[in-house]
């Protein structure tokens, strides 16, 4: 009896432990893919819509299946982060808000749990179209910048970064870019219209930064990095500074990159350009072609406004820049839809152009994607010039109501869960109807993005490793799938 009972106890024991291997079996053979969601006439707004199970599998792909393929052992460059501008404008907006609308602002751009997680940041050094007046640090005249002083930027500007930086826990990568020299140091006598630095105040423009960056750590706000200045091509009729390519070079060589290295800040990132796509080659062609230059700069800054014309964003230009100069770093460094119309809110071309763009720059080899101001006013302002603009939030200052646009949505696709220190892969769709890129977070998790701008459904499988599942995009539709490691 006792020998039976040992005999059974040992066979459950031997089925207990079968039954673990098979339970471990199915598990290594499974993959957990959970999807979240933003698409047109649904109530998906990054919404968590479907979770799948990649399993292993012998059955190849045929040519009618369309095809998500992701190769996870080829690996391409590390994000930085991915967020927007801290303007005037946005700041000003901010503050006229009802405390609750603030808060629950700030935390749908930075908290990382309960918003979309921004990471990255943007702002303006000295004003530009978008805030309310014009101003400058410095007394006319000043050209060793003794009255310089940031006293403008404390009202409003410097504590909504810092209440930024306090929601996104301290992870939060600000760079400045400057609109203009004070007019006294133009040749136009003029911060607006174009203009070009005078050569007797390049090194007190260079010295400019400086201050800048030195004033700004003094108030607890480290800037990680900072361009050269803002569209130095265009003539605008605000606030604006023309720098050929070899006249930036000469800037960066003989001025600004010095005067970083003999101040104690070689660590900022040092971008050129800040333009559109258009030029991008060109530009950054010249500059790095001299040795001297070059080793001051980090990365190439871009827009999008080439689009101007009519025409398609040329990713293609971004793609010869990251295969002539991949020691270097590429970084978007401002977008938006221009010629505000508040009865144009709802358009869902407002987010499908921030999808293909941040797709497209992604698989081009951007660290870094910052849209323009986080957020505006029922106006599309304030803006002294009048040049009114969407962002992905605008908020009424008369009722403090607050609306999200479908661009904040499909840019949190991206920022929510594509973090600092994520590595893309490769990834490739075997369709036009579907744009795709993908990463690997630090935590082994991968994310992959899918975009479909089209009026139909697609039915698709996501390929992984030897892994497949099958899913379905909904028209005009951005989903993040997130594999478990």
């Amino acid at each position: 009896m006792y020998y039976r009972y040992k005999m059974s106890c040992g066979v459950l024991l031997l089925a207990a432990y079968c039954g673990f291997c098979s339970a471990q079996a199915i598990k290594s053979q499974k993959k957990q893919v959970e999807i979240y969601t933003t698409a047109q006439n649904t109530a998906y707004r990054l919404s968590h819509t479907d979770i799948l199970s990649l399993s292993k599998t012998r059955k190849a792909p045929t040519e009618k299946d369309a095809l998500i393929f992701i190769d996870t052992l080829k690996k391409f460059q590390t994000i930085v982060g991915i967020g927007g501008a801290l303007t005037d404008a946005a700041a000003e907006t901010f503050y006229k808000l009802p405390a609750t609308k603030q808060q629950e602002l700030i935390n749908a751009y930075f908290n990382p749990q309960s918003g979309i997680g921004y990471t990255l940041a943007r702002t303006n050094m000295q004003s530009c179209d978008f805030s309310s007046d014009m101003y400058t640090y410095v007394s006319d005249g000043d050209a060793a910048l003794k009255t310089f002083s940031v006293t403008h930027d404390e009202k409003y500007k410097m504590p909504l970064i810092k209440e930024a930086m306090k929601v996104a826990k301290g992870k939060l990568s600000l760079f400045i870019s400057p609109w203009s020299p004070p007019a006294w140091m133009k040749d136009n006598s003029s911060t607006l219209n174009g203009g070009k630095l005078l050569p007797a105040f390049a090194q007190s423009w260079a010295n400019f930064y400086i201050k800048f960056i030195q004033a700004y750590k003094q108030q607890g706000i480290p800037v990680w990095g900072l361009t050269v200045q803002n569209e130095p091509l265009a003539q605008q009729k605000w606030e604006s500074c023309i720098f050929t390519a070899e006249e930036e070079r000469d800037f960066v060589k003989n001025y600004l990159g010095p005067a970083l290295h003999n101040n104690g800040f070689s660590n900022k990132k040092l971008i050129i350009w800040d333009h559109n796509r258009d030029l991008i080659f060109q530009r950054t062609a010249t500059v790095l072609a001299d040795k001297q230059a070059a080793k001051y700069v980090w990365g190439i800054g871009y827009h999008w406004y080439e689009t101007w014309t009519g025409g398609p964003m040329q990713f293609d230009n971004v793609r010869r820049v990251a295969e002539s100069f991949p020691e270097k770093h590429l970084i978007f460094t401002e977008g938006c839809t221009e010629k505000f119309d508040a009865s144009k809110m709802d358009n869902w071309e407002h987010g499908e152009k921030y999808g293909i763009s941040m797709i497209n720059d992604l698989n081009c080899g951007v660290v870094g994607w910052s849209d323009w101001n986080i957020l505006l006013d029922q106006n599309g302002g304030p803006n002294h010039v009048g040049n009114y603009c969407f962002a992905p939030v605008h908020a009424n200052t008369q009722t403090g109501d607050i609306t999200y646009t479908n661009a904040y949505y499909y840019i949190g696709q991206f920022s929510k869960f594509i973090r600092p220190g994520a590595k893309r892969v490769a990834c490739s769709s075997n369709r036009s109807q579907l744009a795709t890129t993908a990463f690997i977070n630090t935590d082994g998790k991968l994310a992959v993005v899918i975009l479909n701008v089209t009026d139909d459904s697609v039915n698709y499988q996501l390929s992984l490793d030897g892994y497949i599942a099958s899913s379905t995009i909904l028209p005009h539709a951005i989903a993040t799938l997130i594999v478990d490691k």
